[in-house]
């Protein structure tokens, strides 16, 4: 059996829908559906059973189900909301929910994949996962860098696979529950569908208008590395799930406006209260990735977003 939390959510329903793909249905989907529109997310997925978070931990308290059946757990459910300011609500979530799963799988050998973020590298221009190169800039971040670091401290003496996933921007389907956190390829998409104008920032440190950098990654491309972990690697560790490269915020919106043929960009300025706060240029390093043996390659935006925006188009209005 495979344990997907957060399996409701973004990345989460995503790689349910990949492990169907493949075979498989014996899933144990968690969430938590305060947000109900996210159910939207599962409907063509096949899995065992649901459970609500917190009816999830009681089991887990209580050391009952199937744990000697379960082949690995993904823990992908989190406040992605790097917007968030409520640190002890982010404590809870991200930091001791991940704790409780994490000694679950370590003292039953069952293998645990998780989500980590490109957060906690915050300003630093050196992304390679070492703790020298992480200053995280937000209380989202902070809540996932520190627990990598309680993750590093047992990866010596697990006996089985431990491995969290440093994602960077991912963008796709099944996006839309997430509204302002929501990548900006799907914004781009709505502010074309709405008035034609797709908005970018003025320049800010150092870099021009529109051109602040990304490594912006297809969901189906973070999905595939995730999936290879858990399924497949012998290796753990913390590994950047990215393209490798960056691009602009730029490049994603020509890509909408080309795709849609039809809008046009204009520039606003930078908002004040993310002076300080926002990362400027993100990519990548795939060193540790390709050490551990995956070869899977990675979609540009040129050929990510549109692909995105095909399937959004086959979706009904309420996604779109």
């Amino acid at each position: 059996m495979i344990i997907v939390t957060g399996g409701a959510g973004f990345i989460g329903s995503n790689l349910v829908r990949a492990l169907n793909e493949r075979g498989r249905t014996d899933i144990l989907v968690v969430d938590n559906l305060r947000n109900g529109v996210k159910f939207r997310n599962l409907v063509d997925c096949d899995y065992l059973d649901y459970f609500d978070k917190e009816e999830f931990l009681r089991m887990l308290e209580q050391a009952t189900g199937q744990a000697r059946a379960i082949e690995v757990i993904f823990h992908l459910g989190a406040c992605s909301a790097t917007t968030e300011w409520d640190g002890r609500y982010l404590m809870q979530n991200n930091y001791a929910y991940s704790k409780a799963l994490l000694h679950y799988c370590l003292d039953r050998g069952i293998r645990f994949v998780y989500a980590s973020s490109a957060a906690v590298y915050g300003a630093g221009q050196t992304f390679l996962e070492e703790r020298r190169n992480e200053s995280p800039l937000n209380a989202y971040g902070y809540s996932k860098f520190l627990f990598d670091q309680y993750v590093r401290r047992h990866l010596p003496s697990a006996g089985s696979l431990l491995a969290g996933m440093r994602y960077f921007n991912v963008y796709g389907p099944r996006e839309s529950h997430k509204e302002s956190m929501a990548s900006v390829a799907w914004h781009f998409h709505r502010q074309v569908l709405t008035d034609g104008t797709v908005r970018l920032f003025e320049g800010s440190d150092g870099y021009g208008d529109g051109a602040q950098r990304r490594d912006f990654v297809h969901v189906e491309d973070a999905v595939d590395v995730t999936l290879w972990f858990g399924l497949h690697s012998p290796y753990s560790g913390i590994f950047n799930v990215g393209t490798g490269r960056s691009q602009t915020f730029n490049d994603v919106a020509r890509a909408v406006v080309n795709w849609h043929n039809k809008g046009h960009i204009q520039y606003v300025p930078f908002p004040p209260h993310l002076i300080g706060r926002y990362q400027s240029c993100t990519q990548a390093d795939l060193t540790q990735l390709r050490a551990a043996g995956y070869q899977g390659q990675f979609r540009r935006v040129e050929e990510g977003v549109p692909a995105y925006l095909d399937w959004l188009q086959r979706q009904p209005p309420s996604v779109r």
